[in-house]
């Protein structure tokens, strides 16, 4: 049984040694990094919970704990609200995705037959993913002191982007409306299309009893984001972004 166990852990240090050189961490036990890097899609024997997604649960909050904490340091006289939009930026899928893809975090994924092309825009979700589960990994296998060490390294360099600053579209549809006295802008999901690991999402955004603004996104929160921004445009508050 010894032998056997330290068989799984060259062949572990083998499989995993390139993404660790990348990451600037080596594991203790790398079987949360394994669970980590596995999409749903695969099934380890009769294992049908061996895969990402609780990993992520936990990352996305010590994720947001390091950038909230960076953010804290640096911006010593920023407003609670400029150090909201910052984190908001710097936590976002699309963000995740650009660090995922600088770690080329693609080449270790294991993913079953339903999804095999992971590299594209269209699954910059999956990717974002995985990278708060190996945050989660790192945590759990390090301590918060290493996960914070691994989010710096990686964010540091992106935490003075002047444009992080500027207010989302959410956040200024809501500020436009409350000037002028017509409420909260509502938001409701109207549909979602596609597969579990690549929804596309439809919402509209209603502002008292103005005309309705609709967006489409990979996400609910993305969704958000592009109708309050087609409500805006509409007004002529935001510049056409097409």
């Amino acid at each position: 049984m010894a032998g056997s166990s330290a068989n799984r852990g060259e062949r572990s240090k083998k499989r995993f040694g390139r993404l660790e050189k990348r990451l600037g961490y080596t594991f203790n036990d790398h079987s949360d990094l394994e669970r980590a890097l596995t999409h749903t899609s695969v099934r380890r024997g009769t294992d049908s919970s061996f895969h990402y997604e609780r990993l992520e649960f936990l990352g996305d909050r010590v994720l947001g704990l390091a950038i909230a904490d960076m953010l804290h340091r640096k911006y010593p006289s920023a407003s609670e609200g400029e150090l909201s939009l910052r984190l908001n930026a710097l936590v976002k899928g699309e963000t995740l995705a650009r660090i995922a893809d600088t770690l080329s975090l693609h080449e270790f994924i294991r993913t079953g037959g339903d999804l095999k092309e992971i590299t594209g825009k269209r699954m910059q979700s999956v990717r974002a993913d995985v990278l708060e589960a190996l945050i989660a990994s790192i945590y759990l296998d390090g301590g918060i002191d290493a996960a914070k060490t691994f989010v710096h390294r990686f964010w540091e360099s992106r935490l003075n982007d002047k444009a992080l600053a500027k207010r989302d579209s959410k956040t200024e549809l809501q500020e436009w409306a409350h000037a002028r006295r017509l409420g909260t802008p509502r938001y409701a999901e109207q549909a979602r299309e596609g597969p579990d690991h690549d929804p596309k999402f439809t919402v509209v955004v209603k502002i008292k009893d103005m005309k309705e603004a609709c967006g489409e996104g990979r996400s609910k929160r993305a969704a958000e984001q592009a109708a309050a921004r087609s409500f805006l445009e509409r007004e002529g508050v935001k510049e056409d972004s097409a």
